[in-house]
Parts: C-alpha cells; structure tokens; sequence
C-alpha cells in the first residue's frame, strides 16, 4: 500500500442505521445469558457490547472475499494483507441503549499505520464509531484491526501466564455451535470461526478461531457480575488465539478500583482487558 492510499482512506466516514431487536437479544441471550434470567424484552437495557449484533455488515455475497469479510475498498482501504483481525478497542459509555431501540453509528477511519513486525509487515487501523440512541450519544468507540500475510505454518506468540490470584472467575465451554451462533448474530461470515477446513489449511491455524468480540463480551459480563453495574471505560486487546474445543477461562483482579480482565486457555492469556467504574454503585 503507497502513501496515496493511505492519504485517500484516513479521515473516509460512514452513517449505518441499526437496531437490536427483542428476537436477536432472545437469540443473544440464548447464547450467552444465564438460565436463572429471562431474555430481555423491548424497553429493557441492552447489556453492554450487545450493540455488536445491532450494525451487521450487509455487503452482497459477490462481495465477499475469499475469507468471508467483505472486500476492501470501500470504507476500509484495499490493504493487500490476506490475514484480518479484530486486534482490540476501547470503548467509553454515556448512556444505556435498550431492546428494540433505534440506533445510528457514524465512523471514521481515523489512522493507519504501517509497521514491520517478526513475521512481516503489518499494517493497523484504527476506527472510531459514536453510537446514538434515542437520548443521544451513548457509546464512542474505538476499534483496532490489523491486517497480515498468511504465514506458511502456525506460531503461536509467547504465551503469557493467567493470574494465580484472581478475584472472580469463570469457565465458558467453546464448542463449534457457540462459535456458529455468534457469527450468525453478528453476521460475521469470516471463515476462521465456522470453516475448519479453512482455518486450518488456507490460514494455518490449529482450529476454528474464538471471535476476539466474543471473549470481550463475555468479559465484560464478568465485570458487571463482579462490580454489579457497567463500567465507564472498557478497553481490551487479543494476545493469543484461543480456540474451539478447549474451555475459556475467565479471570478478574482488582486494580486500583479498576477490575483488570483475561481470557485463556491452558494456563494462557487470550485476551486482556480493563473495566474502569467511576463514583460510587
């Protein structure tokens, strides 16, 4: 990619128009809530990152690329990297949004950023989204992908050690089916989440690929359960695969009134995240 295209895409926004309805939060919760609770309904507050399942992308299937994302060019530059992923966000929450709410996202492509990294280049962008409910403002945004060569072999990244002591802790089984039934609410139709035969000879991983989404979500869940309410500032980033088949174990510490988050595997960090709770319950 030159510096002409770099130029041409920085600054390129985008409006959607979304919605979560009370049949996606049943769907929603069916998938990752608890039996104890029931789904909730029009009206009800959305539980934070639901809003994920409320924008899905609506590109044509001539559209698609060989991996299942829609091709680039568009609002995203034509970055000629052949491995995509979600590598973290922040996110900062003004108001709640509920079921059945309409919603409107504007984006813009604020940064990209090429570098060299151990297996090649690597190029990363960054995009902000303000998310608007009826009240207004209610979520700003910001998400980082990163874009890679397809290496010839899987290397894992040096792994990095669940904490010993945590204060909350959870264990989420990852069949194929949960990995299915996200890509489906959230109309992700990138093949390393539902296409083993892809992941594992076109991208060389050693199974379907847990949705980084996915585990921010279900550490975000941790967090309101821990703290009993949503956090002002969540901010999270992948620091290895995770995978179908193996368990999910999720972990809270206690960071100077701030809850530091994981998930992993075999011991192994996946994810790491932050929830930061301003004033007082």
């Amino acid at each position: 990619m030159d510096q002409l295209n770099v130029i041409a895409w920085q600054g390129r926004t985008e409006n959607n128009a979304g919605l979560v309805s009370q049949q996606t939060a049943a769907q929603l919760h069916a998938t990752l809530g608890s039996r104890e609770e029931p789904a909730p309904i029009n009206g009800d507050p959305l539980p934070p990152l639901w809003h994920w399942c409320g924008f899905p992308p609506l590109a044509p299937m001539e559209e698609l690329g060989p991996d299942g994302h829609p091709r680039l060019g568009s609002f995203l530059p034509p970055i000629r990297l052949d491995r995509r992923m979600w590598a973290g966000g922040a996110l900062r929450f003004h108001a709640p949004l509920h079921v059945g709410e309409p919603l409107q996202r504007r984006s813009v492509v604020r940064g990209i950023t090429e570098k060299d990294g151990a297996s090649g280049p690597m190029v990363f962008v960054t995009v902000d989204h303000a998310i608007y409910g009826e009240r207004g403002l209610a979520i700003e945004e910001r998400q980082d992908i990163v874009y890679l060569p397809i290496p010839d072999s899987y290397t894992p990244p040096k792994p990095r050690q669940m904490p010993e002591t945590p204060n909350a802790t959870n264990t989420v089984p990852m069949p194929e089916t949960l990995l299915f039934r996200y890509s489906a609410l959230t109309f992700n139709a990138h093949r390393i989440h539902y296409d083993k035969a892809y992941a594992k000879d076109i991208e060389h991983y050693p199974g379907l690929v847990v949705h980084g989404p996915l585990q921010a979500t279900l550490l975000m869940q941790l967090a309101v359960e821990k703290a009993g309410r949503t956090p002002e500032d969540f901010h999270f980033r992948g620091v290895h695969p995770m995978f179908a088949g193996t368990d999910l174990d999720l972990a809270a510490v206690e960071d100077d009134g701030a809850l530091a988050l994981f998930s992993g595997q075999d011991g192994h960090q996946g994810m790491q995240a932050t929830a930061i709770f301003g004033g007082t319950a």
